[in-house]
This record gives structure tokens, sequence and C-alpha cells, in this order.
């Protein structure tokens, strides 16, 4: 609109008028100008639009240099000018705007090539004449790592409370309809809701809401196992006929202590078996689930100072578990195999110790042979012959202290046949101590159990299994249809990274040009 101020402007004041009047700051660009305009209706503008713009800027430049304008401001009037400097001021704008830009780019090419060596790296593993010793080498590798896990890794992902953990555990049996094993404690809890508050809030577990994995979630997860296993009793009481019918006659004389024995085989073999089962299903979804943070813990090496420390074949390894999805069926398969496999292994011996437990108690239940102890260790020498026979005959006495008491309250229970009342009650509370004495004695094993008969053997046979994987027919076609798909992925990931490497040369050369041409105008000026 600058033509309508022409009448307006004379050489006293158009210097002014142009800078403002001293209103606007001196670092502000201003620029005035009058852009072509036609009267209304027309449909379209009477000349070219551009030769119009080209006559409003000469007719502006020739008014203000009539009106005297100081050359000093003559470089901010007309469109020409003000194109000029917008066209600097766009490209100096996106020049300085290049460098995220670019650093993107050179971020994308980094992942581009980093993508095309894996998947090279792949297609090189699975090639058919090895591709068996690849997926042997992977499960080794994750076999090892397992140690490593178990051991404490920190920031370690994924990683679960004990809440999460019980109740994914309960969701994922639940819906299989496994009826093998105790899904509660104790009839007195009214659900799993009930037994977590009791866990948190009542025995006020102290990791019950820590979140964690590996070698701490085990040592809880037996804590917990051990709680679990503590709250078994009998279901029900023996009753009068149970008792009159379990002391029938033989060649020999039968015994209260017969009737002990049958009763408890009876009434608490069972159920103290059911709970074993849930200790061993719990040990067994704890290695399952620890799959993820092995492989999370392999991939997470690379680049890292800690990947010195570890097997460099770890994030190599773990690349092809995760991209190939036959390498990881494999791998994961033979994995839970070994865990069913220690599971079986771990229910059986400890029924064969119950069956045996139950069949006769009274060696069970002999004391263990510790001697004397002090709390000063300095007090502790070698023991002289008379010192070693006297701590033999002292710990033989004591390992019969159990079983002693337990003789006792046999003997006072009365054999005539007019005292049958008295005498089961008395079998009933012998029943109940001695299920007291196993059961203590079955949690305090647990842990050595489950130490020996699962962990151990998994972390250190899981190499052996995973050394010994072997591919079917449907697998080698498989690997071929992945390989041919592998071959169509390396192809576009290396035009991807050319197509990138083309836009980074175009955008520096862009980028320098504006630099010269920057220093240009700084040199003119």
């Amino acid at each position: 609109k600058l033509d309508k101020y022409y009448k307006d402007l004379t050489p006293d004041n158009v210097n002014k008028w142009v800078d403002g009047f001293g209103d606007l700051p001196d670092n502000l660009p201003r620029f005035a100008l009058t852009l072509p305009f036609w009267q209304d209706g027309l449909a379209s503008p009477p000349k070219p639009f551009r030769e119009m713009i080209k006559e409003m800027d000469a007719q502006d430049r020739a008014q203000m240099q009539q009106r005297g304008l100081s050359e000093k401001y003559m470089k901010t009037i007309g469109f020409g000018n003000f194109a000029t400097y917008m066209e600097g001021k766009i490209e100096t704008m996106f020049g300085e705007a290049i460098g995220p830009v670019l650093a993107n780019l050179k971020e994308l090419k980094e992942k581009a090539d980093s993508e095309y060596e894996g998947l090279s790296a792949e297609l090189q593993d699975t090639d058919p004449k090895r591709i068996v010793s690849t997926v042997r080498d992977c499960g080794v590798s994750f076999a090892m790592a397992l140690t490593h896990v178990m051991e404490g890794v920190l920031e370690l992902k994924p990683m679960q409370n004990l809440e999460e953990e019980l109740k994914e555990f309960h969701d994922y049996h639940q819906a299989l309809g496994s009826t093998h094993f105790s899904a509660k404690p104790s009839d007195e809890f009214t659900g799993l809701g009930d037994y977590i508050n009791y866990l948190r809030s009542e025995l006020e577990m102290p990791t019950f809401d820590v979140k964690v994995n590996g070698g701490a979630q085990f040592r809880r997860l037996m804590f917990e196992v051990e709680i679990f296993l503590r709250f078994s009793e009998i279901a029900d009481e023996a009753k009068k006929k149970d008792v009159i019918q379990a002391r029938g006659v033989s060649m020999t004389t039968l015994t209260w202590r017969d009737v002990v024995v049958k009763l408890l085989s009876n009434q608490a073999h069972l159920p103290l078996q059911s709970r074993v089962a849930y200790v061993g299903e719990r040990i067994r979804w704890f290695f399952e689930k620890q799959k993820e943070p092995i492989l999370n813990f392999m991939l997470s090496l690379e680049g890292t100072p800690a990947a010195n420390m570890f097997s460099p074949l770890y994030p190599r390894h773990a690349k092809l578990i995760q991209q190939n999805e036959m390498i990881k069926h494999l791998v994961y398969e033979t994995y839970d195999m070994a865990c069913q496999r220690q599971l079986k292994q771990f229910v059986e011996l400890f029924d064969d110790m119950l069956t045996s437990t139950f069949s006769n108690p009274w060696v069970f239940l002999k004391g263990a042979t510790t001697g004397e102890t002090t709390d000063d260790l300095k007090d502790w020498v070698l023991p002289s012959w008379e010192d070693t026979t006297k701590r033999i005959k002292h710990e033989l006495e004591s390992r019969c202290s159990t079983e002693g008491q337990i003789s006792k309250w046999l003997a006072q229970i009365p054999e005539e046949t007019n005292q049958i009342d008295l005498a089961i009650e008395e079998v009933q509370q012998l029943v109940l101590r001695t299920y007291g004495f196993i059961r203590s004695q079955v949690c305090d094993q647990v842990e050595l159990f489950a130490e020996s008969f699962f962990k151990l053997p998994m972390m250190r046979r899981l190499e052996e299994d995973m050394a010994l994987i072997e591919l079917s027919e449907a697998d080698i076609a498989n690997y071929k249809v992945r390989r041919e798909r592998l071959e169509g992925e390396m192809h576009r990931a290396e035009d991807h990274s050319k197509e990138i490497d083309a836009c980074i040369d175009r955008i520096q050369g862009f980028r320098l040009m504006c630099a010269a041409r920057s220093n240009t105008r700084i040199v003119a000026k």
C-alpha cells in the first residue's frame, strides 16, 4: 500500500517515515512496497501478474527517489528488494535448520547399515551347510547367559513383583484347567487375593512389592513356596471307625505305631503331595519366564563397557535369535523341554521321598546329628581321639530325641478295649503331632531339593541340551524360505542405504552453497 502514502511524503519526512520515526527496533528489518491491484469485478488481472509486480516495483523506487529518499533506505523499497532479502533470509534459515535434519539422516544411515549387516550375517549363518551349527551355537550362548541372569544383572527387563508373578501364574494354569496341584495354601483363604494380602500385610514379606528377576526372583520364590507348604494340614481328623479299622489283625501283633502310619498315609500323603506339585510348577514357571530377560541381557551388551566381561558372541547370537523366528522357536522349545524335564525329576524324587517317609515316618523323624556348638570360633581346635568318641556317643543319643518323644506318646495310648474312646483321642493327637514333624522336615528340605534337582541341573545341563538340537525336514524347508526372504530384505536395505546417502550428499552440498553465498553477502556489505 505504499502508493497511498506518496502524497504525504516530502523530502523532509521521507527518511523518518521509512525509518518508522524511531518507533521500530534498530535490528528489525523493514520494507515498504506496493502490491499489484485491479478493479473489482474483473475475472483476471489486466496484465500478467509478474509484469504488474515489476511495474509496481519500478514505480515505488521512482517515487521514493523523486522525494529524496536516502540511498541507505532505497534498499528497503519495492517488491524486488523485499524478494531478494527474503530469498537470502529463507536460504540462511534453511541452512541453519539443516543441521538436525542431517543428524537424523546420519542416524538413519547408521540404522540402515546396521540392519544390512545383521541381515548379511544372518544370511551367512543360515547357510544350509552350517545352519545346525548356528542354531546350536545360539542355544549354547543362551544357556550360558542364564547363569549370568541368575547371578543378578542390574536394570534388566522385564521385572515383576510377587503379586504380578502369582496372578500371572494362576491365570496361566486356570486357562489350562490344571487340577494336579493345590491352588490355595489352605481352605481358610477365600482366593488368591486373600493369600496375596496375607503375604503383603500380615506376613509383611520384605521383597513383596519389589520388581526383580533372575536370582533375586528365585530367592523370593523359595520363600513363598516354603510358606505355602507350611500351611499344609491334615484335611480331616481321624474318625473312630478309621482308627478301629486300621487296627486289624495280622500274623504278628499290630501296634498303635502301625495304626498311626496307616492313618498318615491315608490322610496326609496326598495333601502334601499336591502342595509339592505346586512348588514344582512355580519353579518351572519361574525358569520359563526368564527367557525374555536372558535375551534382553544378551542384546544389551552391544556397545557397552560390560561387553568385555562376557562372551563377544552374546550380542551376535541374540540378534539371530531375535530376528530369526525359527532359531528362536528351536532354542525356546529346547529350553522349555529342559524345564519340563527338571520338573518331572523334581516331583518324582520328592514323591519318592514322601512315599518312603509315610511308609516309615519314624526313621525320617530322627533328629539331626549336630554336635555341641559355641559362639566363639577361636575355641575350635582339631579334636583328639577321646573327643571324637564322646562326640559320636552324644550325637547318637541326641539323634533319637524326636523318636523317643513319639515312643513315649505311643506308650501312653491305652490298649484296653473298654478305653477305646480315650485311645482314639490319643491317636488323633499323635497323628497331628507326627504330621507336624514331617511337614517341618519337608519344608526345611524343599530349598535343598529345588537347588539340587532344578536350579543346578538347569544351569549345568542346559548347554548340553542346546548342543544336541536337531532340525527336522520341515525346519530345513522353512530355513530355505527364510533365506529367500532374507535376500529380498537385503536388497531393500541396500537400496534404502543408497537413497539416504544421496540425500545426505545433496543436503551437504546445499549447506556448503548457502555458506558460500552468506560469505559473499557479508563481503559485499
